[in-house]
């Protein structure tokens, strides 16, 4: 999921022009995107529209991001969106895992009443945002809170805005990058790097994403379709790096063969860190159709 596009739900004329974006996932937001007194219509516009063929049938990861679970919102929107074709749940601020663990029962209710996931075999997964301070302390325990959860979302315009922090300033975004990476690796699951809000901005946008994907984010989140290419690009990885990975796992399986623990593959001493870091980008490239 290199590029993640957020698509209003209060704009129902975007949703199918998203649908054939080259974005890997689509983010329907019911949150910041939609006003109050929008909110009910919008909900309704979305479910309605879950339920086409087109929703239904995409390859694309499917995701809402619901309104928070202090609002009156939240309860109704999961009860409408957990349907056939839905992937993800994002859950904005969750206060702490208990809260992770009520919503996750309320996502199974859903599932029960609306007829999803009969079979038990693909559960709705939750995505949470990492968007205050409390949430980026408590970042391992959130991602740990239920098998149901797939990833860590950081959110740095909700993170910094109510602290003063400069989303420019470049240690402190690099450090909640950071931060929740890992909290995300102890937990074993995915991180995904924040919006950039500056549209116009391509060259921050790239330096950011090249950043996160330095770091193992599994991808970016995008405001804007422009965004999506370079999201892409960001997080696919090189044919250069794609070959050293392919001829790691050729000598480790030579080394294997012969007993040795520890070898050489292009200069570079590789022992099982390195092997894991090969096994993991040969498979990611795998699922992206980069290699046979």
């Amino acid at each position: 999921m290199r590029s993640k596009l957020f698509v209003p739900g209060s704009r129902p004329e975007l949703f199918d022009k998203a649908l054939a974006s080259a974005a890997d996932a689509l983010s329907f937001d019911l949150e910041d995107a939609v006003a109050e007194s929008k909110k009910e219509s919008a909900r309704m516009t979305l479910a309605g529209w879950m339920a086409s063929p087109s929703a239904i049938e995409t390859n694309k990861c499917v995701i809402v991001r619901v309104n928070a679970m202090d609002t009156r919102f939240f309860e109704q929107d999961i009860a409408e969106v957990v349907r056939a074709g839905l992937d993800m749940i994002n859950i904005p601020k969750p206060e702490n895992a208990e809260a992770v663990r009520q919503a996750v029962g309320m996502i199974e209710a859903a599932e029960r009443k609306n007829g999803v996931n009969a079979n038990g075999l693909t559960p709705i997964k939750v995505l949470l945002n990492v968007e205050t301070p409390k949430a980026l302390r408590t970042a391992f325990e959130l991602a740990s809170a239920h098998p149901r959860v797939a990833g860590l979302q950081l959110g740095l315009a909700d993170l910094f805005e109510p602290i003063a922090v400069s989303r420019k300033e470049l240690f402190a975004v690099q450090y909640a990058m950071m931060e929740m990476k890992m909290a995300a690796a102890e937990a074993g699951v995915a991180a995904f790097d924040a919006a950039y809000a500056d549209i116009k901005n391509t060259e921050g946008f790239k330096h950011e994403a090249g950043f996160a994907a330095s770091l193992g984010y599994t991808g970016k989140t995008c405001i804007h379709p422009s965004q999506v290419v370079m999201a892409n690009d960001a997080f696919r990885p090189s044919d250069e790096a794609i070959a050293h990975a392919l001829r790691i796992l050729d000598a480790a399986a030579q080394a294997e063969a012969e007993g040795v623990g520890a070898y050489v593959v292009d200069g570079k001493m590789i022992d099982p860190p390195f092997l894991r870091s090969a096994q993991a980008l040969v498979a990611n490239a795998k699922s992206m159709g980069l290699i046979p």
